[in-house]
């Protein structure tokens, strides 16, 4: 295949997780930075390919806004957080001349990026690397999926909101799922219900349940519930590590226990 023909820059990560949704706005990014996040606390290396050309939100939820891609004698190096480069990302973000600047492509020029982001981008050694998908299931899923086949993912993350409309929509991404041959490591329900920031009570702004009904119905595991949380909110957008920040919360306990069941997972999922 293609990929086999590319293997150093992927040759070091061990496990590939995609995040995947048929509706937008259901929060891919935030699950993605969060499960980052938890995945590097409980000592794993980690990175994150965002494939959302069109809506690059993981430079913001990083605070790494504004930072440069460089080559290097394998390709294009990521931007690294810390020292110890314990958390790495690559998004198109960080390629635009200006924050604000629309990527206005065609289908083929964003599937040519996505096939050089997999190929091109100097990883180095990697526990996870979690892919952040646009929403849908449209050519850059298909275009990530082909680019990733040779490399055996681990499977896929699939976020959804307890709304019956988001749920019937992100009901049409398992059957993609399925028809592509990747495998679901579960179901996560974002946004279900409101935490009070002030006595922690939580309570269900939109309907609930929706998220583990469909994993019931699907036949595939429900990670958890993930809350409204204001704190959460403004972490993401400022850039802070709220695993870290927050270990008091029930958003903490709800983030943790998924990163948690994606480790227990983990071997065995493997083929």
């Amino acid at each position: 295949p293609e990929a086999a023909a590319q293997p150093g820059n992927l040759a070091g990560i061990r496990h590939i997780i995609l995040v995947l949704s048929g509706k937008g706005g259901v929060g891919k990014s935030t699950i993605s930075t969060e499960l980052a996040l938890a995945l590097r606390h409980a000592g794993k290396k980690v990175g994150i390919l965002d494939v959302d050309l069109c809506g690059p939100s993981i430079p913001r939820m990083f605070g790494a806004q504004g930072r440069a891609v460089h080559q290097c004698d394998r390709g294009w190096a990521p931007v690294f957080l810390d020292r110890e480069q314990s958390i790495s990302l690559m998004s198109v973000g960080f390629l635009l001349e200006k924050p604000d600047e629309a990527v206005v492509w065609r289908g083929p020029k964003k599937n040519a990026l996505i096939k050089q982001f997999v190929s091109d981008v100097a990883w180095g050694e990697l526990d996870y690397l979690v892919v952040d998908t646009p929403p849908g299931t449209s050519d850059e899923h298909m275009a990530a999926i082909e680019a990733l086949r040779a490399y055996q993912p681990l499977g896929a993350l699939v976020v959804t909101t307890p709304q019956a409309v988001s749920v019937g929509d992100v009901r049409r991404e398992l059957t993609f799922c399925r028809k592509t041959g990747l495998r679901v490591m579960g179901v996560v329900e974002n946004m279900s219900g409101f935490t009070c920031p002030h006595c922690t009570e939580c309570t269900s702004v939109f309907s609930r349940g929706g998220g583990e009904e469909l994993a019931r119905l699907a036949g595939v595991p429900f990670l958890g519930s993930v809350p409204l949380d204001p704190e959460l909110m403004r972490s993401l957008e400022e850039g802070h590590d709220f695993i870290r920040e927050f270990p008091g919360s029930p958003t903490f306990t709800a983030l943790t226990s998924i990163a948690r069941k994606i480790l227990d997972a983990t071997p065995a999922c493997l083929p």
